[in-house]
C-alpha cells in the first residue's frame, strides 16, 4: 500500500516518536527506544480511527498511531485493501493476455471483469501481458511480448518467490535489452512477486 508517516505510537505503558509504514501485508512501526512491531494486517482485530489517532487490536497487543488527518486514511486502507486485480491495474474494457498462469482463481476473477481475454498466447494489441517465468532462459521471451503490447501497455512478469534460478534483479536487468522499463513491483500471492515493465516514455 505504501503509505508512511512520522507519528507517536502508544503501546500500553510505552510511547514513543517514530516513524510508522502501512505495506501491503503488515503494518510496521519503527520507534525511538525498544518500542517496535510488526503487525500482519490479517490479524488485525480492530481498527478506527478517531479524532486523528488509529487505533490497532491484535491478538498479542494494542496501539494507537497518532497520525493526524491521515488517520481516517489509514483506517481505510486497512480495512478495504486493494484487490490483486486492482493492483495489476486490470480494468474493465482492456485487452489482457495471459500466458503460463493457471491460477484458477485468479483467472476467474480476470474473466468477470475484462472480456477480451487471451490464455496461452499474447494478443497484438494488449493493454496488459501477464507472463509466468522461473528461469533466466525465459528473458528472451520479453522481446517478443514487448510487440504485443500497445505503446502505453505493460507486461508484468510473475515468478516464484525465493527463487535462486529467478530473480527480481534478472528481470530488471534484462529490461533495457528488451527495450523495457520496471516501474512496480506487486505480491501476486503467497508464493509469487509480479514486476510491471513498460515501454520507456520517450520510444513510446
Amino acid at each position: 500500500m505504501g503509505l508512511e508517516a512520522a507519528c507517536q505510537a502508544r503501546m500500553g505503558r510505552a510511547s514513543a516518536a517514530g516513524k510508522a509504514r502501512l505495506e501491503e501485508t503488515d503494518l510496521v512501526f519503527r520507534g525511538e527506544g525498544d518500542l517496535k512491531f510488526k503487525v500482519p494486517l490479517k490479524d488485525l482485530r480492530r481498527v478506527d480511527a478517531r479524532a486523528g489517532a488509529l487505533y490497532l487490536e491484535w491478538a498479542e497487543g494494542r496501539a494507537v498511531l497518532d497520525l493526524g488527518d491521515q488517520a481516517a486514511r489509514w483506517a481505510e486502507k486497512i480495512r478495504s485493501p486493494p484487490s490483486l486485480l486492482d493492483k495489476l491495474g486490470v480494468k474493465r474494457g482492456q485487452r489482457v493476455s495471459v500466458v503460463g498462469i493457471e491460477d484458477r482463481e485468479f483467472l476467474d476473477q480476470l474473466s468477470a471483469r475484462v472480456d477480451d481475454l487471451t490464455r496461452g498466447r499474447a494478443r497484438a494489441g494488449s493493454d496488459l501481458v501477464l507472463v509466468a517465468m522461473s528461469d533466466r532462459a525465459d528473458l528472451p521471451r520479453l522481446l517478443k511480448l514487448r510487440e504485443a503490447i500497445k505503446a502505453g501497455g505493460a507486461i508484468w512478469v510473475v515468478w516464484p518467490k525465493g527463487s535462486k534460478e529467478f530473480r527480481e534483479d534478472d528481470v530488471r536487468a534484462y529490461g533495457p535489452t528488451a527495450g523495457l522499463v520496471d516501474v512496480k513491483v506487486a505480491r501476486f500471492s503467497d508464493t509469487l512477486s509480479a514486476l510491471k515493465m513498460m515501454i520507456p516514455r520517450a520510444q513510446r
